[in-house]
């Protein structure tokens, strides 16, 4: 599985940015799928997950702010994040898990200003 994020970039604190994660397996749907980030001196967190199902859960810090979905026909996934903040600048991952498999994409940079 390849996966390819993007949509990152610069944002004012309270802008909005939305991230896809597209994948090249055609199989999508049957996979769980997740956002990760890792900011800088920090360890990975998980920042959303969605299952092949489509229920969704997210880390404390981003709920309310950060809606995750997919659309299994575009084999994409998506993170919408608003009222930015940032504490929210990290490097995003998307991650695929159909156990015992875990793919990783390669990662999009989010910098929130002040």
């Amino acid at each position: 599985v390849q996966l390819q994020a993007s949509g990152g970039g610069l944002v004012q604190a309270g802008g909005s940015l939305r991230l896809s994660c597209a994948a090249s397996e055609i199989s999508f749907s049957i996979y769980g799928m997740a956002w990760y980030r890792q900011a800088q001196g920090k360890q990975r967190e998980l920042v959303a997950a969605i299952t092949s199902g489509g229920r969704t859960n997210y880390a404390d810090s981003v709920k309310g702010r950060f809606t995750m979905s997919r659309d299994n026909a575009k084999k994409t996934v998506y993170l919408q994040m608003n009222s930015l903040r940032p504490e929210d600048t990290a490097v995003y991952y998307c991650n695929a898990v159909l156990a015992p498999y875990d793919y990783w994409g390669q990662g999009t940079q989010v910098t929130v200003s002040s």
